[in-house]
């Protein structure tokens, strides 16, 4: 599931998009690179999030496979074209 976008189904964030960033048991630990930033990854139960299509951001992926350093505009900016990719397909 890492390096994929979610969508939170239920909470305060309800219909937030994020990228998960890591993962345990029955856990994800999302972010969103604005409010939710790598130095504090949300962590929400996967019954609670839905993935997109199974929408990978390959370059995101690997780094986080890899354990290099990734920055929060990254993470912004590829939340947002992925936004703006269900826009226009819409």
């Amino acid at each position: 599931m890492i390096g994929e976008f979610a969508i939170s189904l239920a909470g305060h964030d309800k219909g937030q998009m994020y990228l998960i960033v890591g993962e345990e048991a029955d856990m994800v630990c999302l972010v969103d690179g604005k409010i939710r930033k790598l130095e504090n990854p949300k962590k929400k139960k996967k019954k609670h999030v839905q993935t997109v299509k199974k929408d990978i951001d390959i370059s995101l992926a690997e780094k986080l496979k890899n354990k290099q350093k990734i920055y929060d505009e990254e993470i912004k900016s590829a939340i947002k074209i992925r936004k703006n990719e269900e826009v226009t397909h819409v």
